[in-house]
């Protein structure tokens, strides 16, 4: 390391080593063909800060850098690719702009605070919960791999959003359903199924032959799917019966005669890309009831059972929710909690 003098060449040589203070790798810079040893000096100094300005780049990223980085790891470490496109996309679109061609240890935490509540100030609540948690994400990733020694992010509150937009009460799945079947709707067998089971759509699109059991009337969801990640488990990752109603039983025998394959349901076009929501909504509006998501078919099932008095552990096993908190939503949707508060008053 230094300047040498190449008496067979009648040239300086000037060279530069050392290891980087955090990986320990040793890192050097070396140039040849300098006549001066003055020159050879300066060159020394410059090819020093060059190194130093190296160890700095790989000590302190570029903030799009990391998110790259922390992306591929994420993929190698085996997440669900929805899962992995939701961060990939959401940090891309709403950092990059921002922070692109920001250092990672420049990031303070009163920016990241401001970016969620101004910057995203007309997002839902939800998205900036997200968002947050992805920042999260990359910054303990750049502490794992000492780009900082600490997470910036800062303690947020969000608001708990426990609204149910939009649910179909009995009468109007009644009325979907009848109407579906005067019309001999391709979706009529999945719109059935998913309002007498709650069972969510890719559980529905997942549902095999041999997990029916038609003499005990009974269905085991142990499996899903998405375009995204194909079949899996179920979002719990639990096993779960489900009972078949005796009115669905007309439809689970048809099925079963026009059976062409392993599944129970049709294997849709527009299910199969993803349409299922949009196919639902028009036909609603077609036949003038209130507009709703497919996976709101779900909520309107457990607001139905639990208003004809099925106790909610029930609804939570059949539903396959494990969270409590989650069907308290449903209960108070439905007004189980006060049916019959009322019935002693007498004022009038």
């Amino acid at each position: 390391m230094g300047i040498k003098y190449n008496e067979a060449k009648k040239y300086y040589e000037v060279s530069y080593s050392r290891r980087h203070p955090l990986t320990k790798q040793s890192r050097s810079i070396r140039r040849v063909g300098i006549r001066t040893k003055g020159e050879a000096q300066k060159v020394f100094k410059q090819i020093k800060n060059e190194l130093l300005r190296k160890f700095y780049d790989m000590a302190h990223p570029y903030w799009a850098e990391v998110v790259e980085r922390f992306i591929t790891h994420f993929v190698n470490s085996g997440m669900a690719n929805n899962t992995v496109i939701n961060y990939k996309t959401t940090l891309r679109a709403h950092t990059f702009e921002k922070w692109k061609f920001k250092r990672i240890n420049e990031i303070t935490t009163s920016e990241i605070r401001d970016f969620i509540l101004e910057d995203l100030a007309s997002y839902s609540e939800a998205h900036r919960k997200n968002m947050l948690k992805y920042l999260r994400a990359v910054f303990r990733f750049a502490i794992e791999n000492d780009f900082i020694q600490r997470d910036p992010c800062p303690r947020l509150k969000f608001k708990r959003n426990e609204k149910i937009k939009k649910v179909l009460v009995e009468s109007q799945i009644k009325t979907l359903l009848t109407k579906a079947k005067e019309q001999n709707h391709p979706w009529f067998p999945i719109w059935a199924l998913a309002c007498y089971t709650g069972m969510r759509n890719g559980e529905l699109y997942a549902l095999r032959w041999e997990r029916v059991d038609l003499e005990k009337r009974v269905m085991v969801v142990c499996e899903s799917w998405t375009k995204e990640n194909g079949f899996k488990d179920t979002k719990s990752g639990d096993d779960r019966s489900v009972e078949i109603a005796l009115s669905l039983m007309p439809l689970f025998d048809e099925l079963h005669k026009d059976r062409r394959d392993e599944f129970v349901l049709p294997r849709l076009k527009n299910w199969i890309s993803g349409g299922q929501s949009q196919i639902l909504k028009s036909f609603l509006d077609e036949i003038s009831l209130p507009v709703i998501r497919f996976h709101d078919l779900r909520a309107s099932w457990a607001t139905v059972m639990l208003s004809k008095g099925v106790e909610p552990i029930k609804v939570m096993a059949m539903g396959g929710w494990k969270d409590l908190k989650t069907m308290q939503i449903y209960i108070r949707k439905s007004g189980i909690h006060i049916q019959g508060i009322t019935n002693d008053l007498n004022f009038l």
